[in-house]
């Protein structure tokens, strides 16, 4: 009963309204739709994906340090984030200088922040569509009329004809097709930020791990150098036996032939050496000829003893190659919604006003006043299923996006539980390794004793000295590993760079 009386009411109301009144009341009307229906987009809202529901990397749960070697084991502090200058831990001038120099100058980052500052561009000038779009005009021509078009027999006249003129265009954006396409363009800057911050983290990963490579090949050599001035010396010893008539003439020649051997050990290393160098030089952005020689030692690089470790809800959220591909689930998101805008109709409003006359004097008059307005509106009616099509397809790249996210946070995830194990197993390698050098290194002593004395021979003496050249080299290679598998923790959690 209330809304008949409602309706008599209105109704009675609006036969004492004037018609100006109502038709300003309807243009109203009409605007607030039209603002209202602005404010709608067609298509799916992004929803960033949740973060795998655990709280530890490995089955059964994550170490909470290492084993100590010489009183010295690394620690993971779980729940905390990496700081965006970590490879300054390792106390390294030389280390921190040379990845300084490498983001100044690396040829790879400069294009990716160039790539990211065009993505930018493209976001403002795709942001433009929200604004009127005005344009001048101005022309001039001859020109010559025919009347014989409106059925005079006069002749033709030839004027000047002089226009300035003005128009305006607005989209609107009922449905909310530009409106996704600028928010794929920002997804897009979302992805570029993310594929820079991580090539800022492979960059100074690279450039810390080359120069840990430089290092322990440097320390290879020189302990391969110690070892062929031992042999030479044993070598000396032997021939001064063989000529007292002490031990036969094999033994030296078993003690040469182990020399030549470790004589052939060195070209490789050096060659390594010169391949770590020039790799330098390219992080760095220079050529191989450029780049001063660093000789950066094993001992001066310290092991970490504080390693973050990211909660697995933060990783999602910090690392770029999972940022970088969320971007782009958020970009195929915002493609839907443009495909499916392009099934409705779009509107357009026109405005025009110029001058336009026969005689530039009196171009400005007001009798040469010309001016227009109106709407566009453009409907789809048949396209053969393209339209219907193209959304189903922006919808499938959606689900390959989302597909591919997934693998991305598993393989980062993977990686990350790799490392830990790594930096555990790599303690205990590398506190065996320690103590085979202390082993064999006693071993290799007491055996020259004895030799020196007389009291073994050289195949004793041969077989000690082979020991040792494993354990030492086995031992600087064990730190290597730690030094590298250190580094890759910082790098798989994201580095703690932010632009």
């Amino acid at each position: 009963m209330s809304i008949s009386v409602n309706k008599q009411m209105q109704l009675k109301n609006s036969d004492s309204i004037p018609a100006s009144s109502r038709n300003s009341g309807r243009l109203v009307l009409f605007g607030a739709l039209l603002c209202f229906l602005s404010a709608c987009s067609v298509g799916p809202d992004f929803v960033r994906p949740e973060a795998p529901k655990v709280n530890r990397y490995n089955h059964g749960g994550d170490p909470k340090e290492t084993i100590a070697l010489e009183g010295v084991a690394q620690h993971f502090n779980y729940g905390s984030l990496p700081v965006a200058n970590w490879w300054q831990l390792f106390n390294s001038a030389q280390l921190d200088s040379a990845v300084t120099q490498g983001l100044a100058d690396n040829p790879g980052l400069q294009a990716a922040q160039a790539s990211l500052r065009q993505s930018q561009n493209n976001l403002r000038a795709g942001s433009g569509i929200f604004y009127p779009q005005l344009s001048a005009t101005f022309s001039q021509s001859r020109e010559k009329n025919s009347p014989a078009v409106s059925g005079s027999s006069l002749s033709g006249s030839i004027f000047n004809l002089s226009t300035l003129s003005a128009s305006v265009s607005y989209a609107l954006d009922i449905f909310g097709g530009q409106r996704r396409a600028v928010e794929g363009l920002a997804a897009q800057v979302d992805q570029q930020r993310a594929i820079t911050l991580g090539t800022y983290m492979m960059l100074s990963g690279n450039i810390v791990n080359t120069c840990i490579a430089m290092a322990a090949y440097q320390a290879e050599i020189d302990a391969m150098e110690e070892l062929i001035a031992l042999e030479k010396e044993q070598i000396g010893i032997a021939e001064k036996q063989f000529q007292a008539g002490i031990t036969l003439y094999a033994s030296v020649l078993a003690l040469r032939s182990q020399l030549e051997a470790l004589d052939a050990t060195l070209p490789p290393l050096r060659q390594k050496l010169s391949q770590s160098e020039h790799l330098l030089a390219t992080l760095e952005g220079k050529t191989p000829a450029e780049l001063q020689p660093k000789k950066i030692m094993l001992t001066e690089i310290s092991l970490p003893r504080q390693l973050p470790l990211s909660l697995p809800s933060e990783l999602v959220r910090q690392r770029p190659d999972i940022m970088a591909a969320e971007a782009q689930l958020h970009a195929a998101s915002a493609t839907i919604g443009v495909a499916t805008a392009a099934l409705f109709p779009s509107f357009t409003l026109n405005a025009n006003y110029g001058q336009s006359s026969q005689m530039t004097s009196s171009l400005f008059e007001g009798k040469s006043n010309v001016w227009g307005a109106g709407t566009n509106i453009t409907a789809p009616i048949f396209n053969g299923g393209t339209l219907m099509s193209r959304r189903k397809a922006a919808v499938d790249a959606y689900q390959q996006s989302f597909a591919s996210y997934r693998q991305t946070v598993l393989a980062a995830f993977a990686q990350v539980a790799d490392i830990v194990r790594a930096l555990e197993h790599d303690a205990e390698v590398t506190q065996i390794q320690s103590q085979a050098v202390k082993d064999t290194r006693l071993a290799m002593d007491l055996v020259t004793d004895n030799y020196k004395a007389g009291l073994v021979n050289y195949v004793q003496v041969l077989a000690a000295d082979m020991q040792y050249r494993k354990a030492r080299i086995s031992y600087l290679q064990a730190q290597a590993q730690q030094l590298q598998d250190t580094t890759a923790l910082f790098v798989a959690l994201g580095g703690g760079l932010v632009l």
